[in-house]
């Protein structure tokens, strides 16, 4: 069959979600034209009018990749035979139109400052403590470097919450370990629920600097920069897994996209899954992909920008043969390098007798945290491990098939279980923590020698597992929890020690915070991108996303994503369109 060659375009986007969708919105806005090739299909807000159906998005996974496609294979260590996942669980990616950013939950963040210095930190922090496999690096780029950039895509998608360090300036009622802000959120937080006002007195209790969880779900009405107006939350607690019928949820179907649209310079081509990178060994020419017919296309561009998830932008690189893959043993190469994922190890829950916390209100980002247990915001003497986690309380929506919790000792199923269920639905709390994910050697992804995808191409291959310095993390974090829980005024309370399964395990979810792989930093070799995200081996190859996190830090990275994207929208547009090559 023969391959069908396109016009060329100034730049194609793989994958068109929350990257592809801001690169795509600068590009066009400055005169370019640019190709979105996105694999699954067209969708907004529309297609989700009055359809909380949860067996259909939660359970059977309409919105996420199809694992009976194209998968992944998972080993725990070197030598070990990697094996196919063969249904989603630990993670969810998404498909089609706007990505995983239609079925987020919305919580926004900023990664600290220390973050982006992590392995310099670490150094001055703990010395010869930092674990001799622990490959933690800086990012190349500051946090302040970054800070207007976080600033224009909070602006962009309107985050509610509220500052807690205002140039300096530290502000009570906000997070006050955050990094230094210009400015505000551009809209109030979210509506205190009663979980978040018995958690936050808890707390301040306990010496705790609680603050609203930033969030990406409108509590009133906004209008972005771009003159974009989207709807208030309803507080329907279907966020997660699902779309937003409102167009409350910030989403790329609803900011980005429909900016790029009006420009009159942007294409979106649905069922175009991209298999290779076109180049001839120092550029980029273009890509070539499969459409939903299986006939094969080629598109040449001036620019190749990967925008999909951290799994598909590795993967497409390896595939491609595209930089030098990375090899544990030798400790050479950056392509597959320093893969990390989430440790979600420790949480309590508190069960109320008498207590109705209208579990069925909620959004994905409504909730109460402290950030006094995170990163080097306590005191680390006496204690082996780097880092720490972020403790919150959200009320996310209890949902009837996957929101129920009991207490333990009840039946999984019959009366003693349906009673359960009766007592205790409107009286049930979770707090929970989210923590580092430090990068070590031997954790990485290539490509399996053995397991291949229905067009015969190679799966991509992830080594990874839990490791000491998470375990004693989690522990620790967990001991506080429990009395964090208690003070809360629960009639029972289950938590303790946080702890991690003797292997990481696929099958439960945990997070879709997936990193790595492509990672950024200052000088080639051990890194595969520069500081704006573009390919030291390809000056014309942008790999944006959580692909380019040479580490995890505890907080979800959909911010630290679409401040990097619009860092690497603004290297194109001002620096490199003006005179191509590597950017400094």
């Amino acid at each position: 069959m023969a391959v069908r060659r396109h016009r060329p375009v100034d730049a194609v986007t793989i994958g068109v979600g929350w990257t592809g969708g801001i690169l795509a919105a600068e590009l066009t806005k400055a005169g370019m034209t640019v190709l979105g090739l996105e694999r699954g299909h067209q969708r907004g807000t529309e297609d989700f009018s009055d359809d909380h159906d949860e067996l259909r998005y939660a359970i059977r996974s309409e919105l996420f990749q199809n694992t009976a496609e194209e998968t992944w294979t998972l080993r725990h260590r070197q030598g070990e035979r990697a094996l196919p996942i063969r249904r989603l669980g630990s993670f969810l990616p998404g498909i089609g139109l706007g990505g995983a950013g239609v079925h987020w939950n919305g919580q926004t963040w900023r990664f600290h400052p220390r973050d982006f210095t992590y392995r310099t930190t670490a150094e001055e922090v703990y010395g010869d403590r930092i674990p001799s496999d622990m490959t933690i690096r800086d990012w190349g780029i500051t946090y302040d470097e970054l800070e207007p950039y976080f600033d224009r895509f909070e602006y962009m998608a309107g985050i509610a919450g509220k500052a807690g360090n205002l140039s300096g300036r530290r502000v009570e009622g906000g997070n006050v370990f955050e990094g230094p802000r210009r400015r505000d959120y551009p809209v109030r937080p979210m509506d205190r629920s009663l979980a978040g006002h018995l958690f936050e007195q808890a707390a301040r209790e306990h010496g705790y600097h609680p603050f609203p969880l930033p969030s990406a779900n409108l509590p009133e009405v906004y209008t972005n920069p771009a003159g974009i107006t989207r709807h208030h939350c309803t507080y329907c607690g279907y966020c997660e897994r699902f779309g937003c019928e409102v167009g409350a949820k910030a989403d790329p179907t609803v900011t980005v996209i429909p900016e790029a649209q009006r420009t009159g310079r942007y294409e979106i081509r649905y069922g175009a899954n991209v298999t290779r990178i076109l180049h001839d060994g120092r550029r980029a020419t273009g890509v070539r992909y499969v459409d939903a017919a299986g006939r094969e296309h080629e598109q040449p561009a001036e620019m190749v920008l990967l925008t999909a998830f951290t799994f598909n932008n590795v993967r497409l690189l390896l595939l491609s043969e595209m930089g030098e893959v990375y090899d544990p043993a030798t400790g050479r190469g950056a392509v597959g390098r320093n893969y990390t994922y989430q440790n979600n190890g420790a949480s309590a829950v508190g069960f109320w007798r008498d207590e109705d916390f209208r579990p069925y209100m909620g959004s994905g980002a409504n909730g109460v945290s402290i950030d006094d247990l995170d990163a080097e915001n306590f005191d680390h003497d006496g204690l082996d491990f780097l880092g720490g986690g972020l403790v919150t309380v959200a009320s996310l929506g209890v949902r009837p098939i996957l929101g129920l919790t009991v207490p333990e000792g009840t039946p999984g199923w019959g009366a003693r279980w349906k009673r359960a269920i009766r007592q205790y639905y409107r009286g049930t709390v979770t707090m929970a923590m989210q923590a580092e994910s430090p990068a070590y050697r031997q954790h990485h992804l290539d490509l399996d020698p053995t397991y291949r995808d229905r067009n015969g191409d190679p799966l991509l291959r992830i080594t990874f597992d839990w490791q000491p310095n998470e375990r004693k993390l989690a522990e620790y974090v967990g001991r506080k929890m429990k009395p964090l829980m208690e003070s809360m005024g629960a009639d029972e309370v289950v938590g303790g020690p946080g702890s991690l399964p003797p292997h990481y395990d696929v099958q439960p979810y945990q997070s879709t915070h997936n990193n790595g792989g492509a990672i950024m930093g200052a000088e080639p070799g051990e890194s595969v991108v520069n500081r704006w995200l573009q390919m030291w081996d390809y000056d014309n190859v942008f790999v944006v996303g959580a692909s380019a996190f040479p580490q995890n830090a505890s907080f979800n990275p959909t911010g630290t994503v679409g401040a990097l994207a619009y860092r690497a929208a603004d290297g194109i547009v001002n620096r490199y369109r003006h005179r191509p090559g590597p950017l400094a």
